[in-house]
């Protein structure tokens, strides 16, 4: 098949990503979790969107260590058992970095089908921790939330992405 491209290669040439922005966008994230929603089921796990971002795009300079420290701080903030947010992101952090090069291979809309079980595979981590210490079983509609979480995938994409797409200084002589 002489000529054909492949449909999911971009043109664009991605700047590195700032360490700062990447502790930023961590830190939005944290807030984020921490808005008091009560037991409304669904509401999107914006650490573990960021983290498995950062995890697929940035394998070396977020990983583990930043998991789980992000992790200890939301058992803190949030009362929660200690280690338990900690233990699933880590996993989540190490599952997507060990998959960040087949995932970056597909399109967008398919990366999301690798997102999913990531995203349930947290839950599940965080129910059985939960379910171990003998805390309340959730509801069904718990698990919601890796599907809004997964749903979330593609704009956190263009969101967490747009810096480096700026290019970094303007040549006016240049027509591109």
């Amino acid at each position: 098949m002489a000529g054909s491209q492949p449909t999911h290669s971009s043109r664009r040439i991605l700047r590195p990503a700032n360490p700062a922005f990447i502790v930023l966008t961590l830190f939005l994230a944290f807030c984020m979790n921490l808005i008091p929603f009560g037991q409304v089921p669904g509401i999107p796990d914006w650490v573990a969107i960021t983290l498995a971002f950062w995890s697929v795009h940035q394998p070396l300079r977020i990983g583990m260590g930043a998991a789980f420290i992000v992790g200890v701080a939301i058992d803190v903030a949030s009362g929660g058992l200690l280690g338990q947010h900690a233990l699933a992101y880590v996993l989540l952090s190490y599952g997507a970095s060990s998959l960040s090069r087949r995932i970056l291979w597909f399109p967008l809309a398919q990366q999301t089908l690798h997102v999913l079980p990531m995203m349930l595979a947290t839950q599940l981590v965080l129910w059985l921790v939960a379910a171990m210490a003998g805390r309340d079983n959730p509801s069904i509609w718990w698990l919601l939330t890796s599907f809004t979480s997964t749903l979330l995938w593609s704009p956190a994409h263009f969101v967490l992405l747009a810096p480096q797409y700026q290019p970094e200084s303007k040549d006016v002589h240049r027509p591109i």
